[in-house]
């Protein structure tokens, strides 16, 4: 009995380890999604990732195009090199509709948690190589701004997963980079 304590701690330890993004949606309508996106709202596991116009991860989703081939075409802006340039990024269909393999920077998975189709899309971002779990989300939106509803049901959706992820607003910052 003194020793249930500790097993079910180090059990808790490697469940956390082991943890993955949750998928909330049954299914994905990928020429729904198409179209032109803004990336409202951005949240990560490692602020890094997103805290300077330079970070690695802060990127602003333009627009998504749907491939014949069920894959996904991603255009983002990202500061480098003092401006903003334009970028081309393929993601892989996977199994699951809403789940897709993607080469940006390492080998990530690219996850969509939740869409209308009409006003909001939420994505993350999950870095499967690194060594512990980096994940980076966005709140993307069919207008330049998003409304409390949406930004609320973004925050709700933030809770659900398994690293502590802090919200960052890209308003702030780089306005030019936003289209």
């Amino acid at each position: 009995m003194k020793c249930l304590p500790l097993v079910l701690a180090l059990a808790l330890v490697c469940g956390l380890q082991a943890a993955t993004v949750p998928l909330t949606m049954d299914g994905l309508d990928l020429q729904k999604v198409a179209g032109s996106w803004h990336s409202v709202a951005m949240a990560a596991s490692d602020i890094s990732l997103l805290d300077s116009e330079t970070a690695p991860l802060r990127v602003y989703v333009q627009e998504l195009r749907p491939t014949p081939g069920d894959n996904l075409e991603i255009i983002l802006r990202k500061w480098e090199h003092g401006r903003c340039v334009q970028k081309k990024v393929w993601a892989e269909k996977t199994e699951l509709p809403a789940e897709f393999k993607i080469s940006y920077l390492d080998e990530n998975e690219l996850i969509v948690l939740d869409t209308d189709y009409e006003n909001y899309l939420f994505l993350c971002l999950e870095n499967t190589d690194a060594p512990g779990q980096n994940l980076v989300c966005q709140c993307l939106t069919r207008t330049l701004k998003a409304n409390d509803e949406v930004m609320e049901k973004f925050d709700r959706a933030l809770q659900t997963l398994p690293v502590h992820v802090r919200l960052f607003d890209p308003t702030r910052v780089a306005e030019q980079c936003r289209v």
